[in-house]
């Protein structure tokens, strides 16, 4: 009998790489605060989540063509489609987006998510190995 990791650890593995990425680009809007022209950037779980879903075939939705003489979506890929820029709560001169409050706020918080999920992910592992050595 084989463990599936990836149904024995569920999502938990997505959102821990999501937390450090999320960490990243919130630490590039942290130091590019005082750039000129800078626009805030920030990731969204919910993409992450539905990519999930559909890379499992979970409540995904697959638009197929149904005759020739649709036309078919090309050109809309992006790079990072949870990537998106921040609007502002407050314009500035230089039009820069980035509000460091809000930043470093959304840091903490994403530093508190990280730890959360590196510790259920920790369990998970433990689990899986108590249940290997028969305890």
């Amino acid at each position: 009998m084989s463990i599936s990791f990836d149904k024995a650890l569920g999502i938990h593995e997505k959102a821990l790489g999501f937390r450090a990425q999320r960490a990243e680009v919130l630490a590039n809007n942290i130091a590019n605060a005082d750039t000129p022209n800078y626009k805030a950037r920030d990731l969204e779980f919910s993409s992450v989540l539905e990519a999930q879903q559909a890379s499992s075939g979970q409540g995904s939705f697959n638009a197929t063509r149904t005759s020739e003489r649709h036309i078919e979506a090309q050109g809309l890929e992006i790079a990072d489609p949870s990537l998106r820029f921040r609007t502002p709560h407050q314009p500035s001169l230089d039009q820069n987006t980035v509000d460091v409050q809000i930043e470093q706020s959304n840091y903490a918080q994403n530093a508190i998510d990280l730890q959360a999920s590196f510790t259920l992910l920790n369990s998970k592992f433990k689990g899986l190995m108590s249940a290997l050595r028969g305890e």
